[in-house]
């Protein structure tokens, strides 16, 4: 079932899709383990672990910031791979702008 998902797209679009969703989660399993360390640090009240907590918020706004970027590029990858296959779709429902083509629905009244 899980490959249908991705039906009708390259091989390779569908690799770097599952490549990149196994670097955000990579990303998002090290942010919890920070989240987790900040919350202890600032629990224990004492004065280095508060200090390191600068150092780890840094590094989680960072890593937020590669998840941010991650999912822009997929959106990004996943548009020209869907335009791409629609102008090799010779069904004439949707052009590669987006706009309906054929099967065009009107409206009374218009």
């Amino acid at each position: 079932m899980e490959g249908d998902t991705f039906s009708g797209l390259d091989g390779k679009v569908v690799q770097n899709f599952q490549k990149s969703f196994v670097q955000v989660q990579n990303i998002l399993d090290q942010n919890r383990l920070l989240i987790n360390e900040i919350n202890q640090n600032h629990e224990s009240k004492i004065p280095d672990n508060l200090s390191r907590n600068v150092g780890l918020i840094r590094e989680l706004n960072n890593n937020i910031r590669r998840v941010v970027d991650l999912y822009s590029d997929l959106s990004t990858s996943f548009s020209k791979s869907t335009d791409a296959s629609s102008e090799g779709d010779s069904s004439g429902a949707f052009k590669s702008d987006g706009k309906a083509g054929a099967f065009k629905r009107h409206r009374p009244g218009s």
